[in-house]
């Protein structure tokens, strides 16, 4: 999964995406001025190659790649505060927000969002702070579980991020390379929960973080067979897709240069790899990919849209006033 330069494809662009090692695209802020704009490029994007999966991080707070045109969504931690007041109302509203998120983006033909994120909030991590929804696992899992249950309605796969969770290093794994001392009990009685329970609820793909578990692995998670093949798969039963977060982040540095990043993100286990932001090491890492005759899988299959949009203008006034309430807009 790579990225474009910006509002509009490239013939180069183009040619790239339909190379059959290219599986997946990830579109920014910067490729989004408008819904007119974000229209013609998906169309153009369709008419290049049918079968690509498109995705975007539009989580809501901080994280929500597009704006103008779109419902500006709250961030998750808002409904963690409504679940300390009233947890069947918090799991209600979660369930519309996760609907409202992905009917917006299915309207654009756009497959799925990397959502939601079922990181805890130790209070120690700011880049990830209240993109989580909440300190208690539970919390975080039924919040969460509701999202995705709405997610789901709208015909849209959810991914959990980022296993087995970011939350409690302090560092940002964008810049540098975090390491979590704990040990793997206190990860697996805490962290560990949400993603156990919403796999049995159907969860269709995960994203690891770049975290060193140092207790339980010398690598980190999305470059660890421990993690994606003992615990993800074997002992959690996890049988859906697995992101490598963006090999461009300076916490995979730690695996090489990016075709090394490449070899041990899909020899650990991931399904798909991301490099993002970075046009000379996403032409390098397919190159690789050609010389090693890599394709998609089948089960990215799952990742794909499910169905038209939602029509129902009704609800979607009234998930658009939720979201507003949340964020305090009027």
């Amino acid at each position: 999964m790579l990225d474009l330069a910006g509002t509009e494809l490239s013939r180069q662009e183009q040619e790239c995406l339909q190379t059959p090692e290219v599986g997946g695209l990830i579109l920014f802020s910067r490729n989004f001025s408008s819904p007119d704009q974000l229209s013609e490029l998906m169309q153009s994007i369709r008419e290049t190659r049918q079968d690509l999966l498109v995705a975007v991080d539009h989580e809501g707070g901080r994280v929500q790649r597009f704006r103008d045109g779109f419902t500006h969504l709250p961030p998750m931690a808002s409904l963690g505060r409504v679940w300390e007041q009233n947890p069947g109302q918090a799991v209600a509203w979660a369930h519309e927000l996760g609907w409202l998120l992905a009917t917006e983006l299915r309207r654009f033909d756009i497959d799925f969002s990397f959502a939601p994120v079922l990181d805890l909030d130790w209070g120690n991590s700011s880049v990830i702070g209240d993109r989580a929804f909440s300190a208690s696992a539970r919390a975080v899992t039924e919040l969460s579980g509701g999202v995705m249950a709405g997610m789901h309605e709208a015909g849209m796969a959810a991914t959990g991020k980022h296993f087995p969770g970011h939350g409690w290093v302090q560092a940002d794994s964008h810049l540098e390379l975090p390491v979590d001392t704990r040990t793997f009990a206190a990860i697996e009685q805490d962290d560990l929960q949400p993603f156990a329970a919403l796999i049995g609820r159907g969860l269709d793909a995960v994203m690891p973080a770049h975290v060193i578990y140092k207790e339980a692995c010398s690598a980190p998670a999305g470059f660890s067979r421990f993690w994606l093949q003992q615990v993800l798969r074997q002992r959690l039963h996890f049988d859906g897709v697995i992101f490598s977060d963006d090999l461009s982040m300076e916490g995979a540095g730690y695996a090489g240069d990016f075709r090394q990043r490449c070899d041990l993100a899909l020899d650990a286990g991931c399904d798909m790899v991301l490099v993002c932001n970075d046009p000379a090491a996403a032409a390098d890492v397919l190159e690789h990919l050609q010389e090693r005759n890599i394709r998609a899988g089948e089960r990215l299959q799952r990742m794909r849209g499910r169905g038209a949009a939602s029509d129902d203008n009704e609800r979607l006034l009234e998930a658009q006033q939720l979201a507003h309430q949340l964020t305090g807009e009027s």
